[in-house]
């Protein structure tokens, strides 16, 4: 039987923590301001500025209105949505190793998407939004299913035990589909490492109402959340309607993995390792939670994709590929932490 150790009160008062949310905007404006300005291509601050507000198509103008604004945007929302949606997983199983990659989220929704592509042919980025929210709810409730049948039902460790096993078997069928298939492969191998670039406004408007519903939802369930995690009986007792709570985060959970996957590919580990990391600061209270981890997620999804498109210079690495070197060495100390035997 794996117990789960406690996550600690907030000891920062109210009005701290709302001065750290002003200080997270600022941190997060920077980044956004750095991602637009960084890149292989050399661009003053201001032929950026000009490039924003008075455009003359230039080389320098277009590569700042096509490719880095469209790209630092969907970093922005992407980090912003996984984080949200794991941190809304945690709390809904009470499991600290809860993320919408490590749970069978991504796989489902990528199986999908690489499922639609095989057998449907489709060939853009705009429709893949609806392959991957359907994927994303079945494999939500496929593994829900699958880890309570384990013994002494939905425990931490039974739902991670089963999002594992889901998680392999469809990747195991999406790498088949992508072996029989080298049109599938090309058109989407590199979606498929989890990346932001080559994205356009156009697809961001599209994917912009699933992830706005997504967090608007589960922003809206900072306090229900909280109860929740004090046992279903305790939030029973208190008059809340627990299925219609874990109802609604789901479907806030399947918006937000489920279009982050369909813009950016699935990105494994964000949505792990920042709510953690806002506990430390905000504590249990998931109205501070919540917030805190769009930030922070945002945040560190424009710093990896900054680094990625850097470190090997002309050449970049998609940001899918970079989280994992973050988010494994955090994953294996959970487990070493937190769950027990």
């Amino acid at each position: 039987m794996s117990t789960v150790s406690p996550t600690r009160p907030s000891a920062t008062p109210p009005a701290i923590l709302a001065v750290g949310i002003v200080v997270g905007l600022v941190i997060l404006i920077i980044c956004f301001g750095a991602s637009v300005a960084f890149g292989v291509a050399d661009i003053t601050p201001i032929e950026i500025y000009q490039a924003l507000l008075n455009p003359d198509g230039s080389t320098e103008h277009l590569i700042i209105r096509t490719v880095r604004l469209p790209r630092s945007i969907t970093a922005l929302l992407v980090g912003a949505a996984v984080s949200v949606a794991g941190a809304i997983m945690q709390g809904l199983t009470r499991n600290p190793l809860a993320d919408p990659g490590i749970l069978g989220i991504n796989a489902g929704a990528a199986f999908a998407v690489v499922g639609s592509v095989f057998l449907l042919n489709m060939s853009s980025l705009g429709a893949y939004a609806g392959s991957a929210l359907l994927g994303a709810t079945i494999s939500a409730v496929a593994v829900y299913g699958l880890g309570s049948l384990g013994r002494g039902g939905l425990t931490p460790l039974n739902l991670t035990i089963a999002g594992a096993a889901f998680t392999a078997l469809i990747s195991s069928l999406t790498t088949a589909i992508l072996i029989l298939s080298q049109r599938t492969l090309d058109e989407i191998r590199f979606w498929l490492a989890g990346s932001v670039a080559g994205r356009n406004l156009d697809l961001v408007v599209q994917i912009l109402p699933y992830l706005t519903v997504g967090l608007l939802l589960g922003f809206a369930l900072g306090k229900q959340l909280t109860t929740l995690g004090l046992g279903d009986s305790v939030a029973k007792g208190l008059g809340q309607n627990t299925v219609l709570v874990k109802v609604s985060a789901a479907i806030s959970v399947v918006l937000l993995a489920g279009g982050s996957v369909a813009i950016a590919g699935p990105i494994g580990f964000l949505g792990l390792i920042v709510p953690h990391f806002v506990r430390f600061w905000a504590g249990a209270d998931y109205r501070w939670i919540l917030p805190y981890s769009a930030l922070l997620g945002a945040i560190l999804l424009l710093v990896a994709d900054i680094g990625a498109r850097l470190v090997i210079q002309p050449q970049e690495l998609p940001v899918g590929i970079v989280m994992p070197l973050l988010g494994a060495p955090f994953f294996i100390y959970l487990i070493r932490s937190q769950v027990r035997y």
